[in-house]
Parts: C-alpha cells; structure tokens; sequence
C-alpha cells in the first residue's frame, strides 16, 4: 500500500474516500486507550475537528507529559525513521508532523485489516 499524502486533511479524505473514516476514528481512540490515555471522539465530529483534536492531544502530551507522548509513539508503532524527516519548526508545527504521522500509521492498520479480513 503506497500512501502518498501531504497533510492530515489528504489523508482523511482519503479515508472517506475509501469509507474507512468511521474505523479510523475507532482505531485511533483504541490507541489512545492502550496508552492510558483518554482520548473522548464524539461520534459526530467534523473531520477538521478530528485532526484539530489529535493535534491537541499531541501538543499537551509534548509539552506536559512527554514520557506518555513516547509511550504512545510506541504504542501506535511508528517507526524511528519517520521522526528524522519532521522539521523542527516550533512546536505547533511539530504537533501537526505528528498527528500526520499518527494518522498514517492508523491509517494503514485500518485499510489493511479492511483488505485482509
């Protein structure tokens, strides 16, 4: 699976475009969740609103609790490589890097359980 996309609003249309948004969102929470951290995704939520709100997830857990931010780097598996290619801007910026980042790596565990089942 090639999944080439620029930012975060690519890949969600990308995920509406292939029906996989609602499990996306699932996918992401469950995440979430498996590294203790609540992570609340109203079933009726925007998806500007969804990436506004990993994005701010992200940038708390940078900036306040930085071991469960790795901790759910981890837990997603994304890999070392990925980071080596994010600039280092400020921090905003970096918290928009990683929610791409998040969102791929969910992204490609959504579509590929969705091919492969």
């Amino acid at each position: 699976m090639k999944l080439i996309v620029d930012n975060s609003e690519q890949l969600i249309q990308a995920a509406l475009g292939n029906s996989l948004f609602s499990e996306l969102k699932q996918q992401v929470e469950k995440d979430f969740v498996l590294a203790n951290i609540p992570l609340q995704i109203p079933e009726i939520l925007d998806h500007s609103d969804f990436i506004a709100l990993i994005r701010e997830k992200v940038y708390y857990l940078m900036m306040e609790h930085f071991a469960e931010y790795l901790n759910l780097m981890y837990i997603i598996d994304i890999p070392e490589s990925a980071f080596h290619n994010i600039e280092i801007t400020d921090t905003v910026d970096v918290a928009d890097q990683i929610t791409l980042l998040i969102l791929k790596r969910e992204y490609k565990k959504v579509w590929y359980r969705n091919r492969y089942q």
